[in-house]
């Protein structure tokens, strides 16, 4: 016989805590029930000297660890869309399958979701079953879930229509992992042809050129220009290459530092918005997140002033947080949505059309869904020109670098062998 630890509630609400040595686990929950108790969570019970053991590493952590240290070992990872997507996607396939939530969330536990580890449903599962709405569990857990994750099941809870919400964000999470794959993906390409350019151009004047410099050097011949060029650069970079390094290291704090003040973050924000090529793409994405995001949200049934609040906190963007922020208030003191974003000067006069049309006809989230529609579709477009672009002006300035250092070399060779023959 096995003893069973257990938790359960009487009819009356009132929590029981006790211990019943039994087969299996079955037959305690089989116990339990017949106590005339409803099983909250049952447990192997554990022995005095594993259980002291177990709460005097848990003290020593508490009283010796700095808690620095502590916060880095109990911190999760916070998930990445695609994760979150596959998550909410199964959890809303359970539930619409006819599974309890709590059946469903002690399913999720043995289902593999990359990025959220099975603890997470597990204490989801123990705070439901103690009480608490599947939105007030999530809270719990800020890591994992944002608030726009929480305030959406809540509405779902309220509303009764937990599954629809759940598939509603799994569908928002996907379309918002796609956006950002294809931004990253636009980026990725270029990117790495610069950073292969480079280690070229620095592996032909660190290793190449000596060599050639050995041959240069046994003939007394006037080096062209564009040689003598090369040869003095390669000697800076091979003689001063930690005055490079240190110059570069340099920068990158100051820049850093910089940008970690809000008037740096300010400035970057607005140039992003503003940078003569990229800026488009990224005005791009920034508005239909906001409408995608806000547009979701009001969908669910949350209301005006929490929804702009979590679509706040969501954007990325100084900018247009500020934007959001004075939009909030005066929606506050009575006013519609359309009227302060147009006075904010920084969302385009279509969204403000659209929007206000939405106002007359009682159809906000839907105009909202059809701008986002709109700016993804755009953003599309975007993205393909930008890269379309980007490739063919790094080959040119690949190709300018190339033939240069060949020019300079085989230049040099030309008039060493020009000297040969006529001697």
């Amino acid at each position: 016989m096995a003893q069973f630890s257990y938790k359960a509630r009487r009819r009356s609400g009132e929590v029981v805590i006790g211990v019943v040595e039994v087969a299996d686990r079955g037959a305690a929950l089989s116990q339990i029930e017949r106590l005339g108790l409803f099983p909250v969570a049952v447990e192997a019970a554990k022995g005095a000297a594993v259980a002291l053991g177990e709460r005097s590493a848990a003290r020593f952590k508490a009283d010796f660890l700095p808690q620095s240290v502590r916060h880095f070992l109990s911190r999760k990872r916070k998930p990445s869309l695609q994760e979150l997507a596959t998550f909410t996607s199964q959890l809303a396939n359970l539930i619409k399958s006819g599974m309890p939530l709590t059946s469903a969330l002690h399913s999720m536990t043995h289902l593999e979701t990359r990025g959220i580890p099975s603890e997470v449903s597990k204490q989801l599962k123990q705070d439901v079953m103690e009480g608490k709405g599947l939105s007030e569990a999530m809270a719990r857990q800020p890591v994992v879930f944002s608030s726009l994750y929480i305030n959406m099941v809540k509405s779902g809870e309220q509303s009764g229509s937990l599954v629809d919400v759940l598939r509603r964000m799994a569908s928002h999470f996907e379309r918002f992992s796609e956006v950002q794959s294809k931004f990253t993906s636009a980026l990725i390409y270029p990117s790495f042809v610069c950073l292969l350019g480079i280690l070229i151009v620095i592996f032909f004047m660190t290793y190449m050129l000596p060599k050639f410099l050995a041959i240069f050097e046994g003939f007394s011949v006037p080096l062209p220009a564009s040689t003598q060029l090369l040869i003095g650069f390669s000697h800076f970079i091979t003689r001063w290459w930690w005055v490079m390094i240190a110059v570069v290291v340099a920068i990158a704090i100051v820049i850093n530092r910089f940008i970690s003040t809000e008037h740096g973050k300010l400035t970057l924000d607005r140039w992003k918005m503003k940078a003569p090529v990229v800026g488009k793409a990224v005005r791009t994405y920034l508005f239909g997140q906001f409408a995608r995001t806000l547009s979701t949200l009001l969908h669910n049934g949350v209301p005006v002033l929490t929804a702009l609040e979590i679509t706040e906190q969501i954007i990325p963007n100084r900018i247009l947080k500020a934007a959001i922020a004075k939009t909030r208030e005066e929606v506050t003191d009575g006013k519609t949505i359309a009227q302060p974003l147009a006075r904010s000067k920084v969302f385009p006069q279509l969204m403000v059309d659209l929007i206000k049309i939405g106002e007359d006809t009682g159809d906000v989230p839907g105009a909202l869904s059809n701008l986002a529609d709109a700016y993804e579709s755009e953003l599309n477009t975007v993205l393909r020109v930008l890269t379309n672009m980007i490739e063919p002006v790094i080959i040119c300035v690949m190709a300018l670098g190339v033939g240069f250092l060949l020019l300079s070399v085989l230049s040099a060779l030309f008039s060493i062998t020009s000297s040969i023959n006529a001697q």
